[in-house]
């Protein structure tokens, strides 16, 4: 039987839904066990969220100063070490995730199974390759221990359930001294999370400046929406790469995209295709992300969104 063990994301003093998507991935393998292990310093609220995540059996909590910020290099012997015992790690395929996981599965001597989006058995999964245009199957060795990231956007998280144990651990593990932490910043300011967002405002090179890209971010502000962009903003310094969309930034299903001077090049629209409803803002009519669009507004953004923003705002206030 399956024992999994699942890493929790979050920010110190809420849990991330990327945690939940992770836990209803894990229900798949029909544990015996499904443990949510949540490293943090002064993390009990963040515990006793994911004890109420259905399906999960006790949450292991390892509270201890050096935890405060989610630094790889000294979470990964921590989670290592938490392993013992089970068959089965996985983690988010989010920024935490693609950053820890590879580590553990080094410590770990085995490989690491990447953007699991279904499983077809304990040691058998689905993944994407070839930006999504292709999806294998692979069948991981049953006499190895398993890591596995989970790809965000095929899963919905997991519903409250009964709570679950909590049951605090002291760990014994020599940790590296060559990373420190020393600050955090964040383009999307205090907007919802980009990987988990319902709604995403993303936008292109078209808005010509980062003094531009404030006409997107008006716009999500509106809608309630994370803010997101196209490699080409941000190879443009228009925001950080914290905000980029697509293939080699973030894989996202939001139920409502927009997607503002954004021409729709394979690797962004590999980010965005399992979104329910595509809006896109071009004034190229020839532009490939109208093919892939549920709207198209072929306009000048720079009129387009103001208008937009306006009728939004008057919808609002009545």
């Amino acid at each position: 039987m399956s024992r999994v063990l699942v890493v929790a994301e979050h920010d110190g003093a809420k849990l991330d839904p990327a945690t939940a998507k992770c836990v209803r991935c894990a229900l798949d393998l029909e544990p015996a066990a499904l443990v949510v292990a949540v490293l943090a310093q002064a993390g009990a609220e963040v515990a006793a969220q994911a004890a109420r995540l259905a399906g999960v059996t006790e949450v292991v909590l390892v509270d201890a100063p050096h935890n405060a910020a989610p630094l790889a290099a000294l979470l990964a012997p921590q989670v290592a070490s938490l392993a013992a015992g089970f068959t089965h790690l996985l983690g988010p395929s989010s920024t935490f995730g693609k950053d820890l996981l590879p580590r553990v599965a080094a410590l770990l001597g085995v490989g690491q199974i990447s953007d699991v989006l279904a499983v077809l058995g304990p040691h058998r999964f689905r993944r994407p390759l070839q930006a999504g245009n292709a999806v294998v199957t692979v069948d991981a060795d049953p006499a190895r221990f398993v890591v596995a990231t989970v790809r965000l956007a095929s899963y919905t998280g997991t519903g409250n359930g009964p709570p679950a144990p909590v049951a605090a651990r002291t760990l014994d593990v020599a940790l590296p001294s060559h990373t420190r932490f020393v600050a955090r910043r964040s383009s999307g300011g205090t907007r919802p999370d980009l990987m988990t967002a319902k709604r995403v405002v993303s936008g292109g090179r078209a808005l010509g400046s980062a003094q531009g890209f404030e006409l997107v971010a008006h716009l999500a502000d509106v809608l309630g929406a994370a803010l997101g962009a196209s490699r080409a903003a941000v190879d443009s310094g228009f925001v950080g790469n914290d905000l980029q969309v697509g293939q080699t930034g973030k894989i996202i299903a939001p139920e409502l995209y927009f997607a503002v001077g954004i021409s729709g090049a394979i690797q962004h629209v590999t980010g965005i295709k399992d979104a329910r409803t595509i809006v896109a803002i071009n004034k190229d009519p020839e532009a490939p992300i109208f093919e892939i669009a549920d709207v198209g507004l072929v306009a000048d953004l720079f009129q387009a969104v103001p208008e937009l923003i306006s009728a939004l705002r008057a919808r609002i206030a009545r």
